[in-house]
């Protein structure tokens, strides 16, 4: 292996010569790659050594000069020593970089994550939901927890992370955090999305993360089936705040709205189309247009709160965690074990409305999703479902091989 090649040489700029004074530029050099910067000195040009790259005399000015110099040497040469240690290919630049500070948000990983943060902030209430915010700080602050843990330590430099790093990681997330796959993933990815963008960013000259993949393993989507929405729907309620909130959840059961949409419906999004009323509209989260045509019952549900409309809201001002909290109240009492989140409702929508032979490509548009992968993650196909298609296949089969015998 050929040796590595490394100098630091210094040089009056007379390109910017000034009443005989010229600012002093450094130089480094490293198997022919070459970075120039400032010394933020300046020195009269006849006390300049050009042979000796330094200022030549005894004089204070150059007594202090040349002390400055062999400072600003000895922190290149550190720079340089401690990269090499990390890496296997070291720059000039790379080098001038550590030397002046260049970059300094990457040279820590926590120091990545909190630029990283604040930069997804300022896009929050723009293309960013808070929700989106409060989890990547929630990573960024496991992060700092497992480093700590793990290291002993503040924080890392970048240059340091290896493979094992992530691994490790998800072990501590599992075994000291105790959290479960999906949140695991969900951490990793944040962690994944900084170590690239650094990468990809020209900061670190590989990604030690590119390899890992691991899997959410997410449970199952929840949804309730015909039977047990009709339950629902017909359930009597003593309490005024439960009915309140069944309805909201059933509205959504027949529109396919996420909660944030139900509560920002207003009453302009409610259109007559040749006679119908419809819902025409953009979801929060993609900002993508989606239509959906009213059905009876949300039809009744909207008539039945238009006392509560405020500010154009069809169902007035909503609170999404009271609504939560009161949800788990009205499935008990409707004696529905399974865990349902409001959520579950455009699952429900997306099965229930398979099962009964929309096409998929109906489906995602009435969902609002930008791909119809997202439609068949909602979508299962129901036993009911399967049935049916089988079903049909099979008349169609027994027509066509109708007076066919074996021979």
């Amino acid at each position: 292996m050929s040796r590595s090649t490394f100098a630091v040489l210094f040089y009056a700029n007379r390109s910017k010569e000034k009443n005989g004074i010229v600012p002093i530029m450094g130089r480094v050099t490293i198997n022919g790659t070459q970075s120039q910067f400032s010394c933020k000195r300046s020195i009269p040009l006849s006390l300049w050594d050009a042979k000796g790259n330094c200022a030549r005399g005894r004089s204070r000015e150059a007594l202090d000069l040349n002390r400055d110099l062999d400072n600003i040497k000895a922190q290149i040469i550190k720079h340089y020593q401690h990269l090499s240690d990390r890496e296997a290919f070291v720059t000039a630049e790379m080098v001038r970089n550590a030397y002046q500070g260049l970059g300094t948000e990457y040279e820590t990983l926590l120091g990545a994550f909190d630029k990283d943060n604040a930069d997804f902030l300022k896009r929050v209430g723009k293309d960013r939901s808070m929700s989106s915010y409060k989890v990547m700080v929630r990573s960024r602050n496991h992060t700092a927890a497992f480093i700590k843990w793990r290291y002993r330590r503040t924080d890392m430099s970048m240059l340091e992370l290896t493979p094992d790093f992530i691994k490790d990681f998800v072990a501590y997330l599992s075994t000291q955090k105790g959290l479960h796959n999906a949140s695991i993933w969900m951490m990793c990815m944040w962690l994944k999305g900084v170590v690239m963008r650094a990468h990809l960013n020209g900061k670190i000259p590989r990604n030690p993360f590119a390899q890992f993949h691991v899997s959410p393993n997410c449970k199952e989507r929840e949804y309730l089936t015909e039977d047990e929405l009709k339950a629902v729907i017909t359930h009597k309620f003593e309490d005024a705040n439960l009915a309140f909130v069944r309805d909201l959840f059933v509205f959504a059961s027949f529109t396919a709205l996420s909660f944030v949409d139900v509560k920002e419906l207003t009453t302009d999004e409610l259109v007559d189309v040749n006679g119908d009323k419809w819902i025409l509209a953009k979801r929060h989260k993609t900002s993508v247009p989606f239509q959906v045509k009213l059905m009876d019952i949300p039809l009744q549900i909207i008539d039945r709160y238009r006392h509560l409309q405020e500010d154009k809201l069809v169902f007035g001002k909503l609170n999404y965690w009271s609504v939560c909290k009161r949800l788990k109240t009205v499935m008990k009492e409707c004696g529905i074990e399974k865990t349902i989140s409001f959520h579950c409702a455009r699952h429900g929508y997306a099965t229930l409305a398979l099962s009964k032979g929309m096409p998929i490509e109906s489906v995602s548009r009435v969902l609002g999703h930008t791909n119809i992968v997202t439609t068949q993650i909602y979508a299962k196909i129901t036993t009911e479902k399967l049935n049916n298609d089988l079903t049909m296949f099979g008349n169609k089969i027994n027509d066509s091989f109708n007076n066919i015998k074996i021979a």
